[in-house]
């Protein structure tokens, strides 16, 4: 971590976590932090889904709620940055306090439940930018208090599908009740229906994601493999944050409520994403993200099976310019090993992770 970073940090963390996270939203959208350029290596780039990434590391959803920053992210040096989760109508969320920091697990518990200003300013947002480069993914919900979800999901698709790079339907979050049984085979081959047939009759048909729980037991993910490649899924995410304290240091604040991100969650996650790929076969777009906060633990992710890399809680931790620094890495990595495409690491770790407890 940069002294600048060491610095930012230090007076974050002398903050609230939620006000933390919007004094960040608000620098970015001022043009800070300015962080190194990372390097644009040919050997870094990846076709996707029919997408063309400058490199594999994106920022998760989460992050950019309200779509207010997707380019000043990509500045910081991911290849791709996603946006939302973004609901059809504004709404709250869960009461505060909401998020807490397990400052010696690296690791977050939040509780938001889809807190976010809706569609409209969202739309809003993405129509501004329309014109730019950058590829920046639609991360959609629904509302805790509809009476039709998956119509909550046609809508978003409909409402996205001109200015999303992908959409991805988010049905993993542990914070909205009942949310998460949508992952369940009939719930979820009604839901991927009528959401491929959204996009059908959208004027622009990006690609569609599907992102899961990392808690799902192996006749679970068997079922999201069956029926994410039965509707012609173009993706999938793993995965979401985890209900599981397993390990965790900060015993008082792990009693809290809410799904766990950061360093605890990549071991679970990488082990979900392995199983999910030998599952879906070598062919299925699969985004890795749980527990990146390094180099090394975006490298091992695709060793794993990610054709891609997210993160987000890492950059609380380690600061800013960590997306460039990760990239500078992968950089590095293939230039040592005489790699002619990062690309060439995948699944080269599979049966390791596939064949580990989670």
């Amino acid at each position: 971590m940069s002294m600048l970073d060491r610095i930012g940090q230090k007076l974050l963390f002398t903050l609230d976590p939620e006000t933390a996270h919007g004094l960040s939203i608000a620098a970015l959208r001022c043009g800070l932090p300015v962080t190194p350029r990372a390097p644009r290596d040919e050997r870094l780039k990846v076709r996707v889904a029919g997408l063309d990434f400058p490199n594999p590391l994106g920022m998760a959803a989460g992050y950019d709620k309200n779509a207010e920053v997707p380019d000043a992210l990509l500045g910081l040096g991911f290849g791709f940055a996603e946006v939302g989760t973004v609901t059809p109508l504004p709404q709250r969320g869960n009461p505060k306090p909401r998020i807490f920091r397990l400052i010696t697990d690296e690791a977050v518990i939040n509780r938001l439940g889809f807190n976010n200003e809706g569609h409209e300013a969202a739309e809003r947002r993405l129509a501004a930018r329309k014109w730019r480069t950058g590829i920046v993914g639609v991360n959609i919900g629904a509302n805790k208090d509809s009476a039709d979800r998956i119509g909550d999901y046609e809508r978003g698709v409909t409402r996205f599908a001109p200015y999303a790079s992908y959409l991805t339907v988010n049905i993993s979050s542990p914070n909205t009740p009942g949310l998460r049984s949508m992952q369940a085979r009939e719930q979820l081959g009604e839901l991927l229906s009528r959401v491929m047939a959204a996009r059908a009759s959208a004027a622009a048909k990006p690609p569609v994601f599907l992102k899961i729980a990392p808690d799902l037991i192996e006749a679970e993910l068997e079922d999201i493999a069956a029926a994410v490649t039965e509707k012609q899924i173009d993706g999938v995410i793993v995965s979401n944050t985890t209900l599981a304290r397993t390990g965790l240091r900060s015993t008082a604040v792990a009693r809290e409520t809410g799904g766990l991100s950061g360093k605890p969650l990549f071991e679970r996650s990488t082990a979900v994403l392995a199983r999910m790929r030998r599952l879906l076969g070598p062919e299925m777009a699969i985004i890795g993200v749980g527990g990146v906060d390094s180099t090394e633990t975006a490298l091992e992710k695709i060793r794993a099976g990610a054709d891609l890399v997210q993160l987000y809680t890492g950059m609380i931790y380690a600061g800013p310019s960590l997306a460039g620094r990760i990239v500078a890495g992968m950089a590095r990595f293939a230039e040592k090993e005489r790699l002619k495409s990062l690309r060439d690491l995948r699944d080269s770790s599979l049966d390791h992770w596939a064949a580990k407890a989670h």
